[in-house]
């Protein structure tokens, strides 16, 4: 259990502790949509020691991992030259959270948050200092890159959806948009010093540093959970005896309630299949489509990393002060359309741009559907919705990647990512026109 900086720890989280209720369960009422809500405050999240603490130590560890993103993408290309294969790695990789994704929201909602998160870094150091190590010795095999990013993927299983809850924890709700929103721009501002450095690296002194930076990034975000001021875990008693399966009941008969959170993550879940294997393909784009090679691709996912930095800013300092569902739903036509035209260009300036504006676009969707959804979801169920979320957020990912590979292979990269926008703007337009509420969401 954490402390917020303005608790002593005597009775944190005593007004949301609540008795499990007997079947059927009951589901919570769901909060008003049009009530009012405070004016967003400029990085206001970072006057929380704790949260301040978490961040430094995420932001390191999020460079190494785009670090290491990059260059496991180039690996792959080297080792098999197929672009099915890298579309299976990304798979694999994100089979476990289809598997264990809704369990570990119930895992979050019940334990300890810190000790998860910890278990899981500690995993993933292990793993990337293993891929550093044999790719160093040229013992890397495909089959064995394959094992540990399964491995990797399944750490991340427990640890995304966790982390997601885990914000509403060190932060007071009023600042939990904000802290969410500087989650995003860590995320993204890591997608431009990252990959930039990957390309480097990958040129100079070869892949393989990049896998050894992201092992010892993982150290700064374990330090940083270690200094944040804890009180001893405590489970709640009124829910010590229900069992996973009700647990799991409880959460998505919650979603099923509410329509506008339940096409949230059917959003995402769609997303997730149809255009985000864009990033997976990009190492394709770099190599056959525009012929620039790794330090054109670093520099592609850098500039994709500068328009997701920039909508990630402006969400911080609060200057996105417009209804969540109409920027949710405008955002997303955006990106659709300037992803469409990436996928026709072949002039690599222009796609610079294309993907540069594409990713803002991304990101006020994204950020603004977290920050939406977790305003509407009651403090006790927040690691289960979060965890469907993740669910549709990775776990579709395996059957994106693989359609965005098959299609690569078949008829070329470019055609596979514009089928997906096709497919996108038509799931779009029922969604719009479904559900209207959506649009007034707030």
């Amino acid at each position: 259990m954490l402390l917020r900086d303005d608790q002593d720890g005597t009775g944190h989280g005593a007004d949301e502790a609540s008795e499990l209720p007997s079947a059927p369960l009951r589901v919570p009422e769901t909060p008003d949509p049009q009530a009012p809500t405070e004016a967003p405050r400029a990085f206001s999240a970072l006057r929380h020691r704790n949260f301040r603490v978490f961040y430094v130590g995420h932001v390191l560890s999020l460079t190494g991992t785009w670090m290491q993103t990059t260059a496991q993408g180039w690996l792959v290309l080297e080792l098999t030259n197929s672009e099915f294969k890298l579309g299976l790695v990304t798979a694999v990789a994100s089979l476990p959270t289809l598997f264990l994704g809704l369990y570990a929201g119930v895992v979050a909602d019940r334990r300890d948050k810190r000790r998860i998160i910890l278990t899981a870094q500690w995993i993933m150091l292990v793993c990337a200092l293993a891929i550093a190590i044999l790719t160093g010795t040229h013992t890397i095999t495909y089959p064995v890159l394959l094992g540990l990013v399964f491995v990797l993927g399944t750490a991340s299983a427990f640890e995304i959806p966790t982390r997601q809850s885990f914000f509403a924890e060190i932060v007071d709700k009023p600042d939990l948009a904000n802290a969410i929103a500087l989650n995003s721009a860590a995320f993204n501002g890591s997608r431009i010093i990252g990959p930039a450095v990957a390309g480097a690296l990958i040129g100079g002194a070869g892949v393989a540093a990049c896998f050894y930076a992201n092992a010892f990034s993982y150290v700064a975000v374990i330090a940083g959970l270690m200094m944040l001021r804890i009180a001893p875990f405590r489970p709640n008693p009124a829910t010590a005896d229900a069992s996973v399966l009700d647990h799991l009941r409880e959460g998505l008969a919650y979603i099923r309630a509410d329509r506008v959170v339940q096409t949230l993550v059917l959003m995402i879940a769609a997303m997730s299949v149809t255009v985000f294997p864009y990033s997976m393909l990009l190492p394709v784009f770099a190599r056959d489509v525009l012929h620039v090679g790794a330090r054109g691709l670093g520099m592609l996912l850098s500039a994709a990393g500068a328009g997701a930095l920039s909508a990630s800013v402006l969400l911080a300092a609060g200057k996105m002060a417009i209804h969540r569902g109409r920027l949710i739903v405008g955002a997303c036509l955006a990106f659709v359309l300037l992803l469409m035209g990436f996928a026709l260009s072949t002039w690599y300036p222009l796609s610079l741009v294309l993907l540069a504006a594409a990713s803002f676009m991304i990101v006020l969707n994204n950020a603004t559907l977290n920050a939406l959804l977790q305003a509407r979801v009651p403090d006790r169920l927040r690691g289960r919705v979060m965890s469907v979320y993740v669910f549709m957020f990775v776990g579709m990912t395996p059957l994106g990647s693989l359609q965005a590979g098959a299609i690569a292979r078949w008829l070329q990269a470019p055609a596979a990512l514009a089928i997906g926008c096709v497919v996108m703007l038509a799931i779009l337009g029922f969604v719009v026109v479904r559900v209207p509420e959506l649009l007034k969401a707030e």
